[in-house]
């Protein structure tokens, strides 16, 4: 079953002798419960798309639909409320709140939603991330791997559509950053989760289900892994 549409989408930074295209009439579509490997050298547009699939970044032309949504068509403050929802999005340097203890971090976007915790939920997830010993630690008591674990629960304690991976495994030396993978995928299959991430990685890329190469802002590369 599809999840995720894009079609013919473009971003154009800047005007005149200083444009730049980072995308340039990319069309792709996403089955739900895989797991996608976007790749690409620096500059290639990867994390641009990765950015306008979440509803960070707006496109200069094109659509996205997730789960037969216009993502585009919502209004500034429906489109907040799909990426605390539907999407969620993991960073290479983790972006945790630092005054706020594990829990208070993974429920971070429920609790800004103004709705009430799911339990059951959140001790499933401490438990799969292996922080039930870490769930009062301040993100500066935990090592780089660990505050990783907690953007994953973060991104994952609404459920959301999508996950979207920026580099996840960068800002990791590699038995955390293979660690983070493996737990990224537990959760690919445990909740049959839609994940895309993008990686200069080629060892990780090829854990996924199917690799996307962008080059020059457009699809160079589409297989099955």
């Amino acid at each position: 079953m599809e999840i995720l549409r894009v079609e013919d989408l473009c971003k154009v930074y800047g005007k005149g002798e200083s444009q730049v295209t980072a995308l340039d009439h990319v069309s792709l579509t996403v089955e739900k419960g895989e797991f996608v490997a976007v790749i690409g050298a620096s500059g290639s547009g990867k994390s641009t798309l990765l950015h306008i699939i979440g509803g960070v970044d707006i496109p200069t032309s094109g659509k996205v639909f997730l789960e037969g949504q216009d993502v585009y068509a919502q209004n500034s403050e429906k489109l907040a409320i799909f990426r605390r929802r539907q999407v969620g999005l993991i960073y290479q340097f983790y972006n945790l709140i630092p005054t706020l203890n594990v829990v208070e971090n993974i429920t971070l976007p429920v609790l800004m939603d103004k709705r009430n915790v799911n339990k059951e939920r959140l001790e499933e997830l401490l438990e799969l991330l292996g922080l039930s010993n870490r769930r009062n630690h301040l993100p500066n008591q935990l090592s780089g791997g660990q505050q990783q674990r907690v953007s994953i629960g973060r991104a994952l304690m609404n459920a959301p559509a999508v996950m979207l991976g920026d580099e996840p495994t960068g800002n990791l030396d590699s038995q955390n950053g293979q660690e983070i993978i493996n737990l990224l995928k537990l959760s690919n299959k445990k909740y049959r989760q839609t994940l895309i991430i993008v990686t200069h990685d080629e060892n990780i890329a090829l854990q996924a289900d199917r690799i996307i190469g962008i080059s020059d802002g457009k699809i160079s590369r589409d297989e099955r892994v």
